[in-house]
């Protein structure tokens, strides 16, 4: 196996980035920030890991967002 410990993903669930964004932002502020249907109407997380799954551009935007958050929210040294 190869080591990842310079993937900040490591060890990260879709479930629990998608958790997190909503929590943080809000179906609304996260659907004005991705574009995506999942996210805009009738948002659900069980109906948005689906579609994420099965969608690669649109799960690295979560993924994309979700680092932004985190990095955001380190105390800066």
């Amino acid at each position: 196996m190869t080591e990842q410990s310079n993937n900040p993903l490591h060890g990260k669930t879709l479930e629990m980035m998608l958790t997190h964004l909503v929590e943080y932002y809000g179906w609304e502020n996260l659907g004005s920030r991705i574009n995506i249907r999942c996210f805009n109407e009738n948002p659900s997380i069980k109906s948005s890991l689906t579609f994420l799954r099965k969608t690669p551009w649109a799960r690295q935007k979560v993924e994309v967002l979700y680092g932004w958050v985190m990095n955001k929210k380190r105390p800066q040294v």
